[in-house]
């Protein structure tokens, strides 16, 4: 209730109890007054009014900046209640991780305790089974142990009996008798005896031997490899033009008439374009030719005269070359001591073939790998050098004279100074032609087929390895159900692959075992073949 009504009710319910005392007074007076009084009041009421009001004001100010501060204080509280809880949280969640780190380590800790028992278990387990093993081989020792026994003693009961029977027999027997069967008993028995020995060294022997001269010549092969080169028994020449080829035949052939007398070697003139060729058994005169013809065809003058004129200077030359390789090859196999007639014999090599092998070339390669097999045997390699070297110094005058070059060659290196007789024999017996009294020929004839059995060193080798591949896949195509068939690994295997609709597994194992046994039967082969048989099942379907 406002202050003015207030005043007012107290007013008048203060006139109303003093009615009686008015009643005396002057009513003017009384107007008066009370006009003042309510005017005072009025202006009290207003005055109030006012300072009520201003009063109000002041109090909805303060109201004002109390809420504003109890809404600031509210929010530092709230952010400090987050930051605390946060921070509380987050020590909390620290002691959990290392609450769940210890408890990790203590579970790990127990894990491996679990891991060493198992493992601690796992060898006992292993010792036990290792015992058990021991003591089961243990068992059946003693049980075979006892049976030896058993059986021993059998047959020393058979034995006393046989001996009892004897003895009854040769109770009726004189003492020279019994004296003479029991040394027939004994000497029968050792050479039993003996005869086994025997058999067992002499196969241990072989195998051993076997395997050793495998590995020295696989070894020697690796040591020395050498380049070779095929020749052939015709030399060709070029010739810048065919119109030499009629200057070359000459006037009714008188200018080849006189090549072909001078040097004894066939001249072929024929239609192959700027190639005149020439034809000889002996490489030294092919060689002579062919080098004659070459210079009359550079020269251009081509008259009989001229033509012995070249060929008597290219016969000079061709000495000092047969000289000069001779020397060469004497250096690069490091021989000494060698008769001058030798060393033009074996420069002579350098222009004979054998299956189309530089027959110089070979007996330098022979001389190293035979030096290689005897230092491997613990011989003196010096001197199967020399008997590699000169192996074959035969096959130098073999076309003048008669008789094998093994034999010419022995009886030309011992005219000319060779006196070691181990080398004598190497070049007479390393065809087998006399007999071998020296470890070394064996070895030089070791070394000679090494060299000659290169592929590519002989072209009879060439041939006869196409010839056996083919020979293989022929082998396996005659046997049935047989679809394809490849020779691999250089002829050490042949991969036959069959009908897998007509060959069960069991049957592909006897296909395999019946071409092995044919390979046997009808090839010559160093070594061994392997047979394997193909049998395919192909599954194919398609997805649209």
């Amino acid at each position: 209730m406002p202050m003015h009504d207030v005043w007012l009710d107290t007013l008048g319910g203060t006139l109303l109890a003093d009615v009686p005392l008015l009643l005396a007074f002057d009513w003017t007076a009384a107007f008066a007054a009370i006009a003042g009084i309510l005017v005072g009041g009025v202006a009290g009421a207003v005055a109030l009014k006012v300072i009520a009001g201003s009063v109000i004001r002041g109090a909805r100010q303060e109201a004002d900046t109390l809420r504003q501060a109890a809404t600031s204080d509210a929010e530092s509280l709230r952010q400090k209640a987050e930051l605390d809880a946060e921070r509380a949280a987050k020590e909390r969640k620290a002691e959990v991780d290392r609450e769940a780190a210890e408890a990790r380590a203590e579970i790990k800790t127990a894990q491996d305790r679990v891991s060493k028992r198992e493992d601690s278990l796992d060898e006992k387990l292993d010792r036990i089974s290792n015992r058990e093993s021991s003591l089961d081989k243990r068992q059946s020792k003693v049980q075979s142990r006892e049976d030896q026994v058993a059986a021993k003693a059998e047959t020393v009961e058979a034995r006393d009996s046989e001996i009892t029977t004897e003895l009854s027999k040769i109770a009726d027997l004189s003492r020279e008798e019994a004296q003479t069967q029991l040394l027939e008993r004994v000497g029968q028995e050792a050479e039993e005896e003996a005869a086994s020995v025997k058999r067992v060294i002499i196969e241990a022997a072989e195998n051993d031997a076997k395997r050793q001269s495998r590995e020295i010549t696989i070894m020697a092969i690796q040591r020395f490899a050498a380049e070779h080169v095929a020749e052939s028994t015709v030399r060709s020449v070029k010739i810048p033009s065919d119109d030499l080829k009629g200057r070359i035949i000459g006037r009714e052939g008188r200018n080849i008439r006189a090549i072909e007398r001078a040097t004894g070697a066939d001249v072929l003139v024929d239609d192959t374009p700027g190639v005149i060729s020439v034809s000889c058994f002996d490489p030294i005169r092919r060689a002579i030719a062919g080098e004659s013809l070459a210079r009359l065809v550079a020269d251009g003058r081509v008259h009989p005269s001229r033509v012995e004129e070249i060929v008597a200077n290219v016969k000079s030359d061709m000495e000092e070359r047969i000289n000069e390789k001779g020397n060469e090859a004497v250096v690069e196999a490091k021989m000494r001591g060698l008769h001058a007639k030798i060393v033009e014999a074996m420069g002579k090599l350098h222009f004979r073939t054998s299956f189309g092998q530089n027959v110089l070339r070979h007996s330098i390669e022979v001389a190293y790998l035979s030096q290689v097999i005897a230092d491997q045997l613990g011989l003196d390699g010096a001197i199967a050098r020399r008997c590699g070297f000169l192996h074959d110094i035969g096959k130098a005058m073999d076309h003048e004279m008669e008789g094998g070059h093994p034999a010419i060659g022995m009886e030309f290196a011992k005219r000319f100074g060779e006196e070691r007789e181990e080398v004598l024999n190497a070049i007479g017996g390393h065809h087998g032609d006399i007999p071998s009294t020296s470890v070394y020929t064996p070895i030089v004839m070791a070394a000679d087929a090494v060299s000659g059995a290169r592929p590519g060193a002989r072209r009879e080798s060439m041939e006869l390895y196409i010839q056996r591949l083919k020979q293989l896949e022929e082998i396996a195509y005659q046997s049935g159900s047989v679809r394809e068939a490849y020779a691999i690994q250089a002829g050490r295997e042949i991969r036959v692959i069959v009908d897998s609709g007509r060959v069960n597994d069991d049957e592909a194992f006897i296909i395999a075992d019946k071409i092995a046994r044919k390979v046997e039967d009808e090839m010559t082969f160093p070594g061994e073949i392997k047979v394997t048989v193909l049998r395919e099942t192909r599954a194919e379907a398609t997805a649209r």
